[in-house]
C-alpha cells in the first residue's frame, strides 16, 4: 500500500508519461510492425469498427487487470491502471469524439489548442500510408500546428 499523496502523484504522472508512450508506440509500433491493425485508421470506412480498436481494447485490458490487481490495498497496481484508464478516457474524447467525430457532434470549436489538435491530426492522415506522416501526439501539438487566424 502507498500512501494516497503518492498514489495520486503516480496516477498523474501516468496520465502525463501516456502521452509520451503513446507517441512513441504510435511512430515505431503503429507506423512500424502493428501497421497492419493500424491502416485501418488511415482508411475510409464505411463502419464504426476499425482493426486498429484492438490497440485501444490492449489498453483497456491492461488498466482493468491493473486495478482488479490493486484496489484491495490500493496499491501502485490500482493507480497506474486508474492512469492509463484516465488517459484513455482521454484520447476517447479528443481523438474519436472531437477530431474523427466517431460520435456526431455537429459543434464548431473555438479553441485554439482543439482546433491545433485537429489540425496536427489532419496533418498526420495527410498521407495514407506507413511512412511520411508526422504529429504522432494525440493530446499534445505543438505549436507548429497552430491554426492561423484570418485578418481582414
Amino acid at each position: 500500500m502507498i500512501s494516497l499523496l503518492a498514489g495520486i502523484a503516480l496516477f498523474l504522472f501516468v496520465v502525463i508519461a501516456m502521452e509520451g508512450w503513446a507517441w512513441i508506440s504510435h511512430k515505431y509500433l503503429l507506423h512500424g510492425p502493428l501497421w497492419f491493425l493500424h491502416k485501418t485508421h488511415h482508411e475510409p470506412q464505411d463502419t464504426w469498427w476499425e482493426w486498429n480498436d484492438l490497440v485501444a481494447l490492449l489498453y483497456g485490458i491492461t488498466s482493468s487487470t491493473l486495478i482488479v490487481l490493486g484496489i484491495g490495498q490500493l496499491s501502485w497496481h490500482f493507480y497506474v491502471g486508474a492512469g492509463i484508464a484516465a488517459y484513455g478516457m482521454l484520447y476517447f474524447l479528443f481523438h474519436d469524439v472531437i477530431i474523427h467525430r466517431r460520435v456526431k457532434l455537429k459543434y464548431h470549436f473555438s479553441s485554439s489548442y482543439i482546433n491545433r489538435l485537429i489540425r496536427a491530426h489532419k496533418i498526420h492522415h495527410k498521407h495514407l500510408g506507413k511512412h511520411q506522416s508526422e504529429a504522432f501526439g494525440f493530446l499534445y501539438a505543438p505549436k507548429k500546428y497552430e491554426v492561423k487566424k484570418r485578418t481582414t
